[in-house]
C-alpha cells in the first residue's frame, strides 16, 4: 500500500528539484516500541527510504535471512535479549548500524558493540538524522537545502498500544529491568518527564503499582471522544 502523507509533517524534507535524500535505501528498524518506530517511519519514509521493522532479535534475524538492508537502527533494550549482540553481528558483516536508546548512557554500550553511531530517543533533529544516514550509507555530504523541522510525534494509537504493553510489563512477574527500561524509553519518546522520572526512581513493588496508576491515567487521557 502506498505511504499516505501525514498532514502534520511538512513535505519539504527534501528539495523538490532533487531526488529524495534517502531514496532507494532500505532501513531495518529493530525496536519493540511501536510509538518510537512510528516517529522514525514518518521521518525516513518521507525522505524516500524503504522501512522494515522488527520488534525483537528473533524477528530481526528472520528479516536478515531474506534481505540485506543498507542500514540498521537497533534499540539496545529488546524483549528477547540485548540489542548490543545484534549490533556486534551486523557490524562484523560491515553493515552500518545506528544504536538506539532512550537512555543517553546507552551511547558507550552501543559504540563499544560496534555501532557506527548512536541515536537518542526522541529524535532531536530531522535534518541531522537524514544527514547522518546519508553520510553513513553513501558518504554524501549535507543536503542542498537543509532547513530543519521539529521531529514528528508518533501515532497516538501506537502510544496507546505501548502504554498497554508497559502496564502489563510492570504488573507481571517478567523481567523488571526490561519492563522499566521499556517504560522509561517510552516516557522519553513521548516527552513525558513525570513518567520518566517516576520510572527512573522505581525500585519496589509499591513503586511499580504507582507506575501502573500513572499509565492508566495516560490511557484514560488518550480515550477517543465520541
Amino acid at each position: 500500500m502506498p505511504f499516505s502523507p501525514d498532514p502534520h509533517v511538512p513535505l519539504s524534507v527534501a528539495p523538490t528539484a532533487f531526488r529524495l535524500p534517502l531514496q532507494g535505501l532500505t532501513v531495518l528498524i529493530v525496536d519493540d516500541s511501536r510509538f518510537a518506530c512510528d516517529a522514525l517511519r514518518l521521518i525516513l519514509q518521507r525522505a524516500g527510504a524503504r522501512l522494515r521493522r522488527a520488534e525483537s532479535l528473533e524477528i530481526a534475524r528472520l528479516h536478515l535471512g531474506f534481505y540485506r538492508p543498507d542500514l540498521a537502527i537497533v534499540d539496545l533494550g529488546l524483549p528477547d535479549g540485548r540489542g548490543e549482540d545484534l549490533i556486534a553481528e551486523l557490524a562484523a558483516q560491515g553493515l552500518p548500524v545506528l544504536g538506539l536508546s532512550g537512555d543517553p548512557e546507552g551511547r558507550d554500550r552501543a559504540l563499544d558493540s560496534g555501532a557506527t553511531a548512536f541515536l537518542e530517543k526522541p529524535v532531536a533533529s530531522v535534518a541531522g538524522l537524514i544527514r547522518l544516514i546519508r553520510q553513513l550509507v553513501t558518504g554524501a555530504g549535507a543536503l542542498a537545502k537543509e532547513d530543519d523541522m521539529p521531529a514528528p510525534h508518533g501515532d497516538p494509537m501506537a502510544l496507546r498500544d505501548d502504554l498497554v504493553l508497559a502496564a502489563d510489563l510492570v504488573t507481571t512477574r517478567g523481567d523488571p529491568a526490561y519492563a522499566l527500561g521499556f517504560l522509561q524509553s517510552l516516557a522519553r519518546a513521548s516527552r513525558d518527564p513525570a513518567l520518566e522520572e517516576a520510572t527512573r526512581k522505581a525500585s519496589t513493588a509499591f513503586d511499580r503499582a504507582r507506575l501502573a496508576r500513572m499509565i492508566e491515567d495516560r490511557l484514560s487521557a488518550l480515550q477517543p471522544i465520541d
